[in-house]
């Protein structure tokens, strides 16, 4: 018997192979932090959570930002403190987020926190949380 969950429950915006750019506020909102600070905020929420934090997507090289995937529409419902960026469907600019597949070869994307069934998102009130106490 197979252990893994089966394919039809992935998020639909997640790709089968490798990455794909997702239009940030179409499929989820994004909060992007670089860096130490954005390792620091990820590494504070999944110690929070229990290490399931929900969809959590590190780039591994330029600045090495980190995006929080929150459902959407609610990244506007929180001031973030600089430098978190809110990305969402705004009518300022398009925000695209890379996005890679659960598995295989995803360079230069990954998954640092991956979204389940259960935690399909990160939870936007207390990524802020976390996101203050970090800037702070």
């Amino acid at each position: 018997m197979n252990s893994r969950k089966s394919l039809d429950r992935v998020p639909p915006w997640v790709p089968p192979t490798g990455h794909a750019l997702r239009h940030a506020g179409v499929h989820f909102d994004a909060v992007r932090i670089g860096g130490f600070l954005g390792e620091d905020v990820a590494y504070r929420l999944m110690e929070f959570t229990d290490f399931r934090a929900g969809p959590i997507v590190r780039e591994a090289t330029g600045e090495r930002n980190l995006y929080f995937l929150l459902p959407p529409q609610t990244v506007a419902a929180h001031a973030w403190p600089a430098p978190a960026r809110a990305l969402s469907r705004s009518g300022r600019s398009e925000a695209f987020v890379g996005v890679p597949a659960l598995d295989g070869v995803t360079w230069p994307l990954d998954w640092r926190s991956r979204p389940t069934e259960e935690d399909p998102f990160v939870e936007p009130g207390l990524l802020h949380l976390m996101v203050t106490r970090a800037v702070k």
